[in-house]
């Protein structure tokens, strides 16, 4: 495989992952208030608006140290990490507890800004100026593809209901939980890219050469 072969198919393997990442992880905020309303007649006492607001004040705040967490760990262990945290905070709603679930709101909230921070590293090194805009169209058609197929997932699951049973709570979640797994496990599939050869770099080591001949 070429270069070039190598790195649009980093491209497209980091637009799958968060493919189905985000088709697990955005259809369960988008469900979420829906899931809670039908707990809160239960011991369950929680709130979907809350938990949002927890994670993207907690992803505000984290972005200031992601950078060096990125830098330290790698691009690719840091997506796999972040998606395990992802995978975690939908597992909450499989059987939840209000401190579980806000837990997971504040873990969830510093690995989206390790995720995202790596996620644009990634996309860099794998790009130059050529192709930065041809790989950045592909990553987020990708991506936001997540939306589409999360919704009509539910839209088939639930046709339409307001009140969630025990069993539909949990068939669901277990299948956005596996969902998310599977994106987080595609990470690895993301190869280095071949170092590229600076221009004039031959030339300057021939001459180099030369001099010390003569």
């Amino acid at each position: 495989m070429s270069p070039e072969s190598k790195k649009l198919f980093n491209i497209i393997i980091l637009g799958i992952a968060f493919m189905f990442m985000f088709t697990a992880f955005q259809t369960c905020g988008n469900v979420a208030q829906t899931v809670i309303r039908s707990l809160n007649s239960t011991d369950f006492h929680g709130s979907g608006y809350t938990s949002m607001a927890i994670i993207y004040g907690v992803f505000s705040a984290s972005n200031l140290i992601t950078p060096s967490v990125v830098a330290i760990v790698g691009p690719q262990l840091s997506m796999f990490a972040s998606g395990l945290f992802y995978s975690m905070y939908i597992a909450v709603f499989i059987q939840p507890f209000p401190w579980a679930f806000y837990t997971a709101s504040v873990f969830i909230g510093i690995a989206a800004a390790v995720l995202w921070t790596a996620q644009g590293n990634c996309l860099t090194v794998n790009s130059d100026e050529h192709t930065i805009g041809r790989n950045s169209g592909i990553f987020w058609a990708l991506l936001q593809s997540s939306l589409f197929f999360g919704n009509l997932y539910i839209y088939f699951a639930w046709q339409g209901k307001t009140q969630i049973s025990e069993s539909d709570r949990r068939t669901v979640f277990i299948a956005l939980t596996v969902i998310s797994l599977v994106g987080t496990v595609l990470f690895f599939l993301i190869r280095k890219p071949d170092p590229e050869t600076v221009l004039g770099e031959d030339e300057s080591s021939d001459d180099q050469d030369l001099d010390v001949s003569e």
